[in-house]
């Protein structure tokens, strides 16, 4: 498991300003939820001043995507919109005395979809750029523009540290030589020589053994099992419904049916069953199809 700080714990457990934002005049939304991560950030501008005076998100993701949205929103109220462009993801994750490494790439979330939210205000054209280079990472749907601009902006020199800013060659590995040509490249631009030596992450998949499918269906509903109470707690409740690969498909009932918080309710159920199963997977809400077939 990795080791969070004392904050992190912190803003996942009680994010700040989770929820969109009444009244938002500028709305960012990046990632996506079939990769694992999605955030939508919105923002009340004041128009004369561009001051942010509310900033608020709801998170698709893991424990730290939470978090760093949590933390981006608070260090961003009160600013002006050039000042919040200023943040880097390295700002949002000292702000939270540090993320584990593996977990840095959601910290970049936040930046994007600070990026993204400042342009709808001022209704200009956001692009993540990212469909402008080739896909390198096909797990990830990461592509080579993204990865460069990520490497100058944070300084990186492995394949290893890509991956744990970007996510990208965290799944089957078959991108590695073309992240390492990338890292070639860009290195070069300030005359350093990438150490093709440097050690690469192993697979996600590969951090525990494969469990039979009938295994790991029964370690999921002990995970649901663990979480169910504090969900019934509060009048609501989660159901499996379906296993498909990585995909873990869930169905939120009562109270949490609707809730703006449901975003992070998956989120954390994500994570726990990643730190459970030792592998990458995704929670995602049945499609209405697969309900009406249980009787929903």
């Amino acid at each position: 498991m990795w080791d969070y700080s004392e904050k992190v714990k912190e803003h996942f457990y009680n994010p700040k300003n989770a929820g969109a934002v009444g009244g938002a005049n500028g709305i960012g939304d990046v990632g996506s939820i079939s990769c694992g991560d999605a955030l939508r950030l919105t923002l009340k501008v004041n128009p004369e001043t561009e001051v942010i005076e509310d900033a608020g998100f709801q998170t698709f993701g893991c424990g730290s995507a939470i978090a760093s949205s949590s933390a981006l929103t608070e260090i961003i109220k009160g600013m002006t919109l050039d000042e919040a462009l200023k943040v880097s993801n390295q700002d949002i994750a000292d702000y939270l005395d540090g993320l584990p490494p593996e977990k840095m790439h959601c910290s970049v979330m936040g930046r994007e979809a600070l990026q993204a939210a400042v342009a709808n205000y001022r209704g200009e054209e956001w692009s993540d750029d990212h469909e402008e280079g080739a896909l390198v990472c096909k797990c990830f749907a990461i592509d080579e523009v993204m990865i460069e601009e990520t490497i100058r902006a944070n300084d990186l020199s492995s394949v290893e540290e890509v991956t744990n800013y970007t996510k990208a060659g965290g799944g089957c590995a078959a991108c590695h030589e073309g992240i390492e040509n990338i890292l070639t490249k860009v290195l070069a631009e300030k005359g350093e020589t990438f150490n093709a030596g440097a050690a690469a992450p192993a697979p996600a998949a590969a951090a525990a053994p494969k469990m039979g499918t009938l295994a790991r269906i029964r370690r999921i509903e002990m995970v649901l099992d663990s979480i169910r109470p504090a969900l019934q707690a509060d009048n609501g409740d989660v159901e499996l419904v379906d296993v498909d690969g990585n995909a873990v498909y869930v169905h939120l009932t009562g109270a949490c049916t609707g809730c703006q918080m449901a975003s992070m309710t998956l989120g954390g159920i994500q994570q726990r069953l990643i730190e459970e199963l030792g592998e990458f997977v995704k929670v995602v809400p049945a499609p209405k199809e697969a309900l009406v077939s249980m009787g929903v």
